[in-house]
């Protein structure tokens, strides 16, 4: 029997044992509710508002603290002696590689062909919202987070669910945070097994196909899949055994320059089309108003936009305060303001700037896609934008997609050992049997689809939204005097005023 025979099989048994169980997973967490002529999936709507709430709680903490973020980023408030793993810098670039990735490649080319250009503004706007929520959901991370023996961390929400529940509600929270905390880890397991590394694979296995010859070309067979498998298994396999550390070493190099590759090719594509920047920029903002052929009118855009963003910079979810809880800092809230730059460089950076790339180019698969939804390519739109000006851009595509790939596989096999251990120990023999498991799956992932795991897999992620969020909401309290915390030691230290271990930090001046 053959390779492809045996992974065919394989696949079919997988879905047709699963599919009934991610379709009634799918409808449960992604029920939606007709308004407005459009459908609005609950799941967003609680992300979104909780973005809300949060900006208004801490005073739109994403505007008036954006410049002390970066300068927190640039170790301009960095304290000898902290416990963690990672610098600032190094905690941001891990967590930003977990969530920029295809979905800003193809996701958006969805959003701006089913919403219409206007897409692009409410999905900026979501982004800033949700930079609120991940500065609350970083700083618990941090404030909870463990410190084992060995200067190693563990954080997240399996951990500041159960503390945090205790230190406010005593007996009672403790005992419900521990549950949370079981289900937290469950989820997040899970889809780091299937979406955050066999899809991902899977993805940048195609495309790496379908730029050399495709079906017949030297990456187009069983072999060629498999050794693109136990190659990538291998690079993660090898980094993953150095924990947190060798992860960021990695990311803080990986991100920028994936992130530098794509956002000049944009700007190349942008340049070329300058004279039409304004009307591009002027069409965003009346589609975000007045859409016309939109399905929901306005309000079909602003679904389309918030549900983009929402699932582009996963805020809320709970995944990124497992790579912050990393850092080396004294101070919690230190690290939540550097995690409110994660939705900021993923959704109104990035995503923003496919959507312009497009809409300036206005390729023919795309005006396609906008008369018939079922037309619609994903990656292939966004591609075929970059080629009116790049005809070789689909190779540039395969290095930022193998790219996006390899860090987010990094990134949520940390996330996944996290929740592994919270579950099972972290003995040696646990978190090798882990790290084994996790490279297989790499190897999977090039041969395998298993599409229905992979749905389930996200339906599994948003679910830990509505856990993660109650608890932000019961924590807040915590977070705003972490924050005041903070702030008082940035004003000292402004002040030229020294704390403990701080005595060999060179006073910086700042606006606070």
């Amino acid at each position: 029997m053959s390779l492809d025979s045996v992974t065919q099989n394989v696949d079919e048994a997988v879905s047709d044992f699963f599919e009934p169980i991610a379709k009634w997973l799918g409808k449960v967490v992604f029920y939606a509710v007709p308004v407005g002529g459009t459908e609005l999936p609950l799941i967003v709507a609680w992300l979104v508002v909780a973005g809300l709430v949060f900006t208004g709680w801490f005073g739109f903490v994403q505007v008036r603290k954006f410049r002390l973020a970066v300068d927190v980023v640039r170790g301009k408030y960095d304290e000898k002696g902290s416990a963690g793993e990672v610098n600032h810098f190094q905690a941001l670039t891990a967590a930003v590689s977990g969530t920029v990735g295809l979905g800003n490649i193809a996701g958006v080319a969805v959003a701006v062909s089913i919403g219409g250009p206007g897409a692009t503004f409410w999905m900026i706007l979501c982004g800033l919202l949700g930079m609120a929520t991940k500065f609350v959901e970083v700083t618990l991370g941090v404030k909870y987070r463990e410190v084992h023996a060995d200067g190693t961390v563990s954080g997240g929400p399996m951990h500041y669910l159960p503390k945090g529940l205790a230190d406010r509600f005593g007996a009672g929270g403790k005992k419900l945070g521990k549950v949370l905390a079981v289900l937290a880890s469950f989820m997040i397991l899970f889809f780091g097994l299937f979406g955050g590394n066999l899809f991902q694979v899977n993805q940048s296995y195609a495309q790496l196909v379908s730029v050399t010859g495709g079906e017949d070309g030297p990456m187009g067979s069983s072999a060629g899949a498999l050794f693109f498998g136990i190659l990538v298994a291998a690079l993660v396999g090898i980094v993953l055994l150095g924990g947190i550390r060798s992860i960021a070493n990695v990311t803080s190099r990986l991100v920028p320059a994936m992130a530098g590759i794509y956002i000049a090719a944009c700007l190349v594509v942008i340049l070329v089309h300058v004279t039409e920047l304004p009307a591009a920029i002027g069409t965003i903002i009346e589609g975000a108003f007045n859409p016309q052929g939109v399905a929901g009118g306005v309000l079909g855009a602003l679904i389309i936009g918030f549900k983009r963003a929402a699932f582009s910079n996963e805020a809320g979810l709970g995944s990124a305060p497992i790579a912050h809880s990393a850092v080396k800092t004294k101070h919690p809230a230190s690290e939540g303001l550097v995690a409110l730059l994660e939705p900021f460089i993923d959704t109104v950076i990035i995503c923003t700037m496919t959507a312009l790339t497009i809409v300036i180019a206005n390729p023919a698969s795309w005006a396609e896609a906008r008369k018939d939804p079922d037309s619609i390519g994903g990656v292939t739109i966004t591609s075929d934008a970059f080629e009116t000006v790049l005809p070789w851009f689909p190779y540039i595509l395969t290095v930022a997609v193998l790219l996006f790939a390899i860090s987010t596989v990094l990134t949520w096999g940390y996330y996944g050992l996290k929740a592994w251990t919270h579950l099972f120990g972290r003995s040696r023999a646990s978190e090798l049997t882990y790290k084994v498991v996790y490279t297989l799956f790499a190897i999977t992932g090039s041969l395998l689809t298993l599409q229905t795991l992979i749905d389930m897999a996200d339906a599994v992620l948003f679910m830990l939204a509505v856990i993660n969020i109650i608890g932000l909401y019961l924590l807040a309290p915590v977070v705003k005097r972490e924050l005041g915390s903070f702030l008082e030691f940035v004003r000292a230290r402004n002040a030229g005023e020294t704390t403990d271990g701080d005595e060999d930090q060179e006073s910086v001046k700042t606006t606070v």
